[in-house]
């Protein structure tokens, strides 16, 4: 028999601050997270822009000690597990530590560790490398140091799959708890790719935003005409995916569901989306028919919106595929015109607004919307916060690769907040 699974907790960490409060006040309210690059020296970049960590200490959750030692998107990755249990109220004991497992992703992993121990390499000779520089470096440290910060002995991996990854390890928690594997999943993903090297990578290959380095807040500007790149974001978010019967019974607040999960692949392109967003449109119908429900029923879509020209092209023709006419019926957004592109952590950042929208009753919007494009006619929820009665949402990530995740959320009985 299929288990429900409620949400019992969430965590995030973001350009707004760390915690819950500061996301969720700044997305609701319409406030841009992106500012000018200031940690490294960018005069020499085309793009000068993202959103950065902004008041985030790792001390403040681990020791000092391996505050220094881990790269920056292992202790985002803890520290938004470690919120999210917390707000969740569950305690892992030797009594249930084996039920509880971590499915956490990062996109990209340790590219600050990468850059500065490839420097050790060429300046200093190979006997300079850190001991640490592999394990600080590949992608699964993450799960793996929430693990053990937490004493989390359930099932623990890491998956990696571009911009859409912290949705697919939503999507396998899920699973493994709808079908009894474990009872708790720690689900989530970290990036913190803003750094000389992953600023390169992204704007020689002209996949981000060149035009608003004067104007960041103005940047990312998801289905608008003169939209002409992401803007990279840092950050990590993290949700406790719990049986809902057990939920229910040690009293948590219930602030979800996760009901449908659907993921499909293009195999068309490594960074382009195939043409009239076909392994999209796949993906969220796999994703409604594995929640039981009418597409009638989803009300609010939480787009994948990048701001490139061909996804957001791409994404309406793969909505409107997917519900036909009904596509004009509703209402959508991306809040990465807020947030920006966490990259590994945008599907799970993006959840929690859904998750929080569907309890507020709110649709966030999605600001820069100036200029409609004939190409993207759907509803955008174009600048403002819009009122919704909604009881189901979509939430969808597509990652270079052709990689498809879509979810579908329920509304719970606690507001995020």
């Amino acid at each position: 028999m299929k288990r429900r699974v409620a949400i019992t907790g969430v965590g995030a960490v973001t350009s707004y601050g760390t915690g819950l409060a500061p996301l969720l006040d700044s997305v609701f309210s319409g406030k841009s997270g992106v500012s000018r690059i200031d940690t490294f020296d960018v005069s020499k970049y085309p793009v000068q822009i993202g959103a950065l960590l902004n008041e985030f200490t790792p001390a403040d959750f681990m020791n000092p000690k391996d505050a220094r030692r881990y790269d920056l998107y292992i202790s985002v990755s803890v520290a938004a597990a470690k919120m999210a249990v917390e707000h969740s109220g569950l305690v892992i004991d030797d009594g249930n530590r084996d039920r509880v497992g971590v499915y956490f992703g990062s996109g990209i992993g340790g590219i600050r560790t990468i850059l500065n121990q490839s420097k050790s390499l060429l300046e200093r000779g190979p006997g300079r490398v850190s001991p640490l520089f592999i394990p600080n470096s590949i992608s699964n440290s993450g799960s793996a140091v929430i693990a053990m910060e937490l004493n989390v002995t359930g099932s623990n991996f890491c998956i990696v799959s571009a911009c859409s990854t912290s949705n697919h390890t939503i999507g396998e928690g899920f699973r493994a708890v709808q079908h009894g594997y474990l009872d708790v999943c720690i689900a989530g993903g970290a990036e913190t790719a803003i750094n000389p090297l992953g600023l390169s990578g992204f704007c020689v290959m002209k996949a981000i935003s060149p035009s608003w380095n004067d104007e960041p807040h103005r940047a990312s500007r998801p289905f608008d005409a003169k939209r002409d790149g992401f803007v990279m974001g840092e950050g990590g978010g993290a949700m406790v995916l719990e049986a809902y019967d057990d939920a229910v019974a040690r009293g948590a607040k219930i602030y979800g569901e996760v009901v449908g999960y659907g993921s499909s692949c293009d195999a068309y392109h490594i960074t382009a989306p195939a043409p009239g967003g076909v392994g999209a449109a796949h993906a969220m119908e796999l994703a409604i028919a594995d929640a039981g429900i009418a597409q009638a029923d989803i009300r609010y879509i939480n787009a994948h919106g990048t701001s490139t020209e061909l996804n957001d092209k791409n994404e309406t023709e793969g909505i409107k595929r997917a519900f036909g006419d009904y596509a004009y019926k509703l209402k959508i957004s991306s809040t990465k015109s807020m947030h920006a592109h966490l990259l590994g952590a945008a599907g799970v950042v993006e959840g929690i607004v859904t998750v929080a929208a569907l309890n507020r009753q709110i649709v966030p919007p999605t600001i820069n919307y100036e200029n409609p494009d004939p190409e993207c006619d759907l509803d955008y929820t174009p600048n403002e916060p819009a009122p919704l009665d909604f009881e189901y949402a979509v939430n969808n990530s597509f990652g270079f690769g052709g990689h498809n995740a879509v979810l579908v959320f329920r509304r719970g009985e606690h507001d995020l907040a």
